[in-house]
């Protein structure tokens, strides 16, 4: 015969699983996405106070040199087409969460042994959130994206960064994305020019007379600049290095003598005249270029603004001693830093791997868009989080951040300020003047 269970046994039971349900629920309500604080995160990584919303916009930038169709003397012109991801402090409507799903893919369009492979991924911001007007407008940051890559590689940066009261645009560069990947050229020819086109179209959004969610709610007399390697590239040249002779002779040889480059060399006109004093400061992860001959002492003396450099001093991309620190110790007129992950490559900037990317069958490609072999991507995320906040903090928010950047050169030496002890390892932060 079967033993009966006691009424008082079975409410204990169904409380029981209602608890667990609730603690599962709860759970998987705060999963860890990209960008959340690792125990050992240091200080400056943890969010702002600021709700984070996330709109969705595109601009044009009409009649320009369609560079991938140009042949010798003809520069054909078209419309680049820009979509950007426009992180923002927000007022969130009750019951609205901070929670939000990526669209992205994976894969190179260019590349059929690399078919793209759509996925998403969730971030911590509120879809098409109303926007902040009750206290002022906020710095600006124009992100820039790597070749191939898009405006969604950096969430756990541009989130984290709008939290602490900034507006933060991403680009995806028409020609250099997973998605539409073109021609190389139309990289090196178009990425500054990018920048400086979307630093203007949201400064014109942000205007009094715009109909825009962005009016009123952007400072763009103080944008700071991010970009991961060609995208530090980008911000570079964007910020005053202008390019080298060598770099023109580069450009020529592989559009069959196209000059339209020229235009951002040092010493050129219009490439002098783009010099912008709205722009205050400047992060570059691995910039792509020197060992190519990109820049000369010449251009990199025209870089004026303070720049965070950060590179891995393994880098088989845009190489190191020769490649980024060489950029640093050629930069003479800027106030810059280079903080240096040791035994590192070239994915110092993105996201960790998307759990897609682990699938069996997948190119090693897609898992080595995004992760870096000698160290856990979660953690570059939180160390960088707290260097840039103290950065751009300094020059953008004038935070008196300056305890976080005045350190000991080598973290192995003395726990570092901001980091919890024994955690600051395996790190270099150089320091130089003008």
């Amino acid at each position: 015969m079967k033993k009966l269970i006691s009424p008082k046994r079975a409410l204990i039971c169904l409380l029981f699983l209602f608890s667990f349900s609730g603690f599962f629920a709860r759970s998987q309500s705060h999963e860890f996405i990209f960008g959340d604080a690792l125990p050992d995160a240091p200080e400056l990584a943890a969010r702002g106070d600021f709700k984070v919303g996330v709109q969705t916009i595109s601009v044009v930038n009409k009649g320009q040199i369609d560079i991938l169709k140009s042949k010798a003397g003809v520069e054909p012109v078209y419309d680049r087409n820009l979509k950007l991801e426009v992180w923002y402090p927000a007022t969130l409507a009750q019951g609205q969460d901070e929670i939000v799903a990526y669209d992205q893919v994976m894969g190179a369009s260019n590349d059929p042994k690399r078919p793209l492979i759509p996925f998403k991924f969730n971030g911590r911001a509120a879809r098409n959130a109303q926007a902040l007007k009750t206290q002022g407008a906020f710095p600006l940051i124009i992100v820039s994206h790597g070749y191939l890559g898009s405006r969604l590689l950096l969430t756990y940066l541009t989130e984290n960064l709008a939290s602490k009261g900034y507006v933060v645009v991403a680009i995806d560069h028409t020609e250099s994305t997973f998605g539409d990947a073109g021609g190389f050229t139309s990289t090196l020819l178009n990425r500054s020019k990018d920048i400086l086109f979307v630093l203007n179209q949201i400064a014109d959004l942000s205007k009094p007379t715009s109909d825009s969610f962005l009016k009123g709610l952007v400072d763009a007399g103080n944008t700071g600049l991010i970009g991961y390697s060609m995208g530090g590239f980008g911000v570079l040249n964007a910020s005053g290095a202008g390019y080298s002779p060598q770099m023109a002779k580069l450009f020529g040889g592989m559009t069959g003598g196209s000059k339209a480059i020229e235009t951002r060399m040092t010493g050129n006109p219009e490439f002098n005249a783009s010099n912008d004093p709205r722009i205050k400061a400047v992060v570059a992860f691995a910039p792509w270029g020197m060992q190519r001959g990109v820049w000369d002492a010449e251009g990199l003396k025209g870089l004026k603004v303070p720049v965070f450099f950060v590179a891995g001093d393994q880098d088989d991309i845009s190489g190191y001693k020769d490649g980024i620190k060489a950029i640093y110790e050629g930069a003479v007129n800027s106030d810059r830093y280079l903080l240096t992950y040791a035994n590192a490559r070239h994915n110092v900037a993105p996201n960790p791997p998307p759990h897609e990317s682990l699938k069996s069958g997948l190119s090693i490609d897609e898992y080595y868009r995004y992760a870096e072999p000698a160290w856990n991507e979660k953690r570059i995320n939180n160390i960088n989080q707290h260097f840039v906040t103290a950065f751009m903090g300094i020059h953008l928010g004038k935070k008196d951040y300056a305890k976080f950047l005045d350190l000991k050169g080598d973290s192995n030496e003395k726990t570092w300020t901001g980091f919890k002890p024994r955690s600051s390892t395996g790190l270099q932060l150089l320091h130089a003047k003008p």
